[in-house]
């Protein structure tokens, strides 16, 4: 961090903080709640008011905060939110592709280490990698200059009819889950049919029929995104 930095932070807590305001505000980049924040990072609301106000205190600030009005990255906030996002999802392709850690665990390993590479670390590792736009869970690595491509996907929760899709991402944050999605076939870049039952359930069945099929509760569904079949 620059030395004019005024507050004194843990820069582990302002990325944590960051990334988590980058992916709640969604691609419309909308104003982000305290409340929405404190469930995400598991956080008390009290915990979460002191941290926004720090952030909007350093110079350049972080973050545009007004109380009961939510939280916006600023431009500075959203560069280092993007730049962090980087070396996480280049650290989970190295895991994932060159070290074959199980895609159920790239992710808490990027999370000790993004913090810490260097620009130097972060360029040997995408020239390593073919300099890859996508990581093993079928999100978008930004870019060097900060850059992220908008994926236009929706939420598997939102479906209201039956129908075939392409997965396009599965979430990061439940690893037992992302291990029962791969174990059924249900990949990045994978077919997928999907069913509604009445016990408020959808049946996946990936790829030609050859896996078993998987009964997802609604209440889970939003772990995978989707896009219709080309």
């Amino acid at each position: 961090m620059p030395s004019n930095r005024r507050v004194n932070i843990n820069t582990e807590s302002v990325d944590n903080y960051l990334k988590a305001i980058l992916a709640l505000s969604g691609p419309d980049e909308q104003s982000v709640s305290s409340t929405a924040l404190a469930q995400r990072l598991r956080v008390a609301p009290a915990s979460i008011t002191n941290m926004l106000q720090k952030l909007a205190a350093v110079r350049p600030p972080y973050v545009e905060y007004e109380k009961h009005r939510g939280v916006r990255l600023s431009a500075e906030g959203q560069r280092r939110a993007l730049e962090v996002l980087r070396h996480h999802r280049l650290i989970e392709t190295f895991l994932y592709e060159i070290l074959d850690f199980p895609i159920e665990e790239v992710h808490d390993e990027a999370e000790r280490l993004e913090h810490f590479i260097s620009e130097r670390f972060e360029e040997r590792i995408a020239a390593k990698l073919g300099h890859p736009k996508f990581d093993p869970h079928g999100h978008c690595i930004p870019a060097m200059s900060g850059k992220m491509p908008k994926q236009r996907s929706k939420s598997l929760a939102s479906l209201d009819d039956d129908g075939e899709f392409v997965v396009e991402s599965v979430s990061d944050r439940d690893s037992a889950l992302l291990k029962r999605l791969k174990a059924h076939g249900i990949t990045p870049g994978s077919h997928l049919c999907v069913t509604r039952s009445p016990q408020q359930e959808l049946v996946l069945q990936a790829g030609n029929g050859g896996s078993r099929p998987m009964r997802l509760p609604l209440s889970a569904a939003g772990a995978v995104r989707i896009r219709s079949v080309d």
